[in-house]
């Protein structure tokens, strides 16, 4: 398996009903990208005060599967519309998942 994880932070200024409209519309990816294997997403749960807001997790069968959905005209508008020019930080990871 291979694994992709993104946070961010919103930048100042971006409103609850904008995180819950880019939240809607990240729940619209495995609809629309058949390459994921499992998908999740969600803000922090406000534990400690240095975490990200915000995070993706997904999952797909190997490295292209992830190409696939980097790549997708989907997923390219979402980020273009929710997430570029609403963050002030973003970091991601991507990485093979053994089974042991």
């Amino acid at each position: 398996m291979f694994r992709h994880v993104v946070m961010f932070q919103w930048a100042d200024g971006v409103d609850d009903a904008h995180i819950a409209a880019a939240s809607a519309a990240l729940s619209t990816m495995p609809d629309k990208v058949d390459t994921i294997r499992s998908y999740v997403h969600g803000r922090d749960a406000e534990l400690s005060p240095a975490n990200a807001d915000y995070v993706v997790v997904a999952d797909f069968d190997d490295a292209d599967g992830f190409a696939v959905y980097r790549d997708h005209p989907d997923h390219v508008a979402l980020v273009q519309q929710f997430i570029a020019g609403h963050t002030s930080l973003r970091l991601a990871v991507q990485h093979h998942v053994d089974g042991g």
